[in-house]
């Protein structure tokens, strides 16, 4: 789940539950295409806007459900101790999104070395509008997508890869996290949709099982 970085909540172990294993990619403009777009101008790139969905038989009037606008700002990605963490300047969230290591042994001033493999407990979408991920010194990142549809399942999710020469948007509905820093910290310029609805699995509480992958290019 996403917890602050003040939570001291006990994660569950290795020990006690599953871990799925999720296939790396590294990520093409074709292989990307059915969960958002690659951005090579941050400053061009429009963020999708959906339509706020009809509560009953009555449509949505013209030219409304779409005029939120978007919010923007730094999206910082660093690692403390044993933890990924994330803040996010344009909605004021911050987030522990990961852990390396065994989760129920983390520690904020550990002075962990190994940093290849990461697990996760938590993913969301945002059902009004897309997002835009765009590093500022074109380091790489891992970004965890899955197709849309609430009847999600750990297997359901690959890593892609991004080199760093380009950036991201996710689209509106994709089961997400904020993307991954391959290195110590990473700062990415993001705009979102400024509704910033969240819907999300608890990959532990539905599942009994971390979702992990390899932080690092795929051979």
């Amino acid at each position: 789940m996403t917890v602050t970085l003040d939570s001291r909540e006990k994660q569950p172990s290795l020990n006690d539950v599953k871990v799925h294993n999720v296939p790396v990619v590294r990520a093409t403009a074709e292989n990307f295409k059915e969960y958002g777009s690659i951005v090579t101008d941050y400053a061009a790139e429009e963020v999708e806007i959906k339509v706020w969905p009809a509560q009953g038989w009555r449509k949505v009037d013209a030219n409304t459900g779409d005029e939120g606008g978007i919010t923007e700002g730094p999206f910082e990605m660093f690692r403390q101790g044993d933890m990924m963490c994330a803040e996010n300047h344009a909605v004021g969230g911050h987030y522990t999104t990961g852990w390396f290591g065994d989760p129920a042994e983390a520690d904020v001033n550990s002075n962990r070395t190994d940093y290849d493999r990461i697990y996760v407990r938590e993913a969301n979408y945002h059902p009004d509008g897309g997002q835009v991920f765009y590093p500022r010194e074109g380091q790489p990142f891992m970004a965890l997508l899955a197709l849309p549809g609430d009847d999600i399942k750990p297997e359901d999710f690959t890593a892609f890869y991004c080199d760093g020469s380009f950036g991201v948007q996710i689209k509106s509905d994709i089961w997400h996290q904020p993307p991954f820093s391959v290195n110590n910290k990473m700062v990415f310029d993001d705009k979102q949709g400024a509704v910033h609805a969240c819907i999300s699995v608890d990959f532990i509480e539905e599942f009994e099982t971390y979702v992990s992958f390899e932080v690092k290019a795929p051979l």
